[in-house]
């Protein structure tokens, strides 16, 4: 999730676009991860744990908050263009990775500060690889999905403007990202992982 997060604010600094949205959608980045980390520290080293719970929670208002912004920018007149898109992206990025995101770290946070068992590791190998590489893609195809989603409702509020069609371009981008994590990910790793030695705990394991 944090690449495809650096890969959209990095598109967010392209020249032209609509400077307010573009702060909001910075603004948005850095909020995500600071109520991300005050509430693990609250609910681990302050032992905090409803003040955790409750800032957690509040993880995807951050979010959320962006989208009214760009849907209020859209219809009180602002024109379409890539911020939209970005927007829509990033909550579309946010529910589907937000989630598991806000686990591992939990888990991390709960292994360093409330002695928790150390978090797992992605499988290397076999199966289970194979099982982990398909549920990751499936996260950037939801991802896509609600993206194009919210992307279709930004549409139909900016009204039949000539460059609304605008707001469709990053989705492109965004649909010929997933065709490749799918060919890169899941699918190499369901041909070549049969293919991959054992590790050597794996062979010990195995004798």
């Amino acid at each position: 999730m944090n690449e495809t997060r650096i890969m959209m604010t990095a598109a967010a600094e392209s020249p032209g676009q609509n400077n307010a949205l573009l702060v909001a959608i910075l603004t948005c980045e850095i909020g995500f991860w600071v109520v991300l980390l005050a509430g693990l520290v609250a609910r681990y080293p302050l032992r905090r744990p409803r003040l955790g719970g409750f800032l957690l929670a509040a993880v995807p208002v951050v979010d959320l908050a962006l989208v009214a912004f760009s849907a209020i920018d859209l219809h009180t007149g602002g024109s379409p263009g890539l911020a939209h898109s970005l927007a829509a992206a990033y909550l579309g990025v946010s529910v589907a990775f937000g989630p598991d995101l806000v686990r591992r770290m939990d888990a991390r946070f709960a292994h360093r500060y409330a002695d928790g068992p150390p978090p797992p590791k992605p499988p290397r190998h076999g199966p289970e690889k194979i099982r982990y590489e398909w549920a990751l893609w499936g996260r950037c195809a939801l991802a896509m999905v609600l993206s194009a989603a919210l992307t279709l409702v930004l549409f139909l509020l900016a009204g039949p403007q000539s460059t609304a069609l605008a707001l469709w371009n990053f989705q492109i981008q965004l649909a010929v990202i997933t065709v490749a994590w799918l060919l890169f990910g899941p699918v190499r790793v369901s041909v070549f992982s049969a293919k991959e030695p054992l590790d050597i705990d794996e062979k010990g394991s195995g004798t």
